[in-house]
């Protein structure tokens, strides 16, 4: 019995909290719409990441061999440049290492593992740390990101550039229908969810991305290799660009 008590009291305030968001819309005539900014810049910061990973019988060979290559890559993010207070060292994770042989759980050890990463304001360091690596099944890299350091001081523009982007389609759909905007109810960042039938993610945008090209499925003929197909240029470390948007939703009051 005290089960079912709980479920409906649960079962009330998600009814409840469902019934405030409805009601958060105002009961007189309103405008509601969204204003979108974004700028498309060149990243200048670069982020490496890296496992480290040894398994042995011995624990603390184990651990050895794993503050050796950490101590190695610390050291050339050191030598090639990587920005002060960048550079994160995970604590060691140790445990026991399985594989099933015929069926069977066999024991192979102690795995001990640690991840390193920094961040670069030059792709040519990156560049020529990467030309020093060698991984293996000890040391993989597991990414390359990047970055734009001017990042929270563009979306706080962004965001203004957004406001003023509904303030004006607030005003020129109001003058459209012959109506007059009378105050501001709400503004967000986050879409809002309510009798629209437009939910999060949904509004429509003009840069809609083309469908992927189709898979081949498994098993289908898909030809012989022609020799331009069998080669493979050299893979080149680039720069890019990076697209940074902001969002703002405003509900304006009207009358007519």
């Amino acid at each position: 019995m005290k089960f079912k008590l709980t479920t409906t009291f649960v079962l009330s305030l998600m009814a409840a909290s469902a019934q405030s968001q409805v009601n958060s819309l105002p009961a007189q005539p309103h405008l509601l719409v969204k204003g979108q900014a974004e700028r498309t810049v060149v990243p200048d910061r670069f982020k490496l990441s890296l496992s480290l990973q040894r398994v042995d019988i011995s624990p603390e060979q184990a651990r050895k061999l794993t503050q050796q290559d950490a101590e190695k890559i610390l050291s050339a993010f050191k030598d090639h440049h990587a920005l002060q207070d960048s550079v994160e060292a995970s604590a060691l994770s140790i445990q026991p290492q399985y594989v099933y042989e015929e069926n069977k759980q066999v024991f192979k050890g102690t795995h001990v593992a640690r991840t390193l990463s920094a961040t670069f304001a030059r792709l040519s360091d990156v560049r020529a740390l990467l030309a020093t690596l060698k991984t293996s099944e000890n040391m993989l890299l597991t990414g390359i990101s990047t970055q734009y350091s001017g990042e929270a001081e563009l979306r706080s523009q962004l965001k203004r550039e957004a406001a003023e982007q509904s303030r004006a389609s607030a005003q020129g759909l109001a003058k459209a229908y012959g109506a007059n905007i009378t105050g501001l109810y709400t503004i967000s960042d986050v879409a809002p969810s309510f009798a629209y039938g437009v939910q999060a993610g949904t509004w429509p945008n003009s840069k809609q991305p083309l469908p992927p090209a189709p898979v081949p499925s498994v098993g289908s003929y898909v030809g012989e290799p022609r020799p331009s197909d069998m080669y493979t240029p050299a893979e080149s470390l680039e720069a890019g660009t990076l697209t940074i948007s902001e969002n703002v939703y405003a509900v304006f009051l009207i009358n007519q």
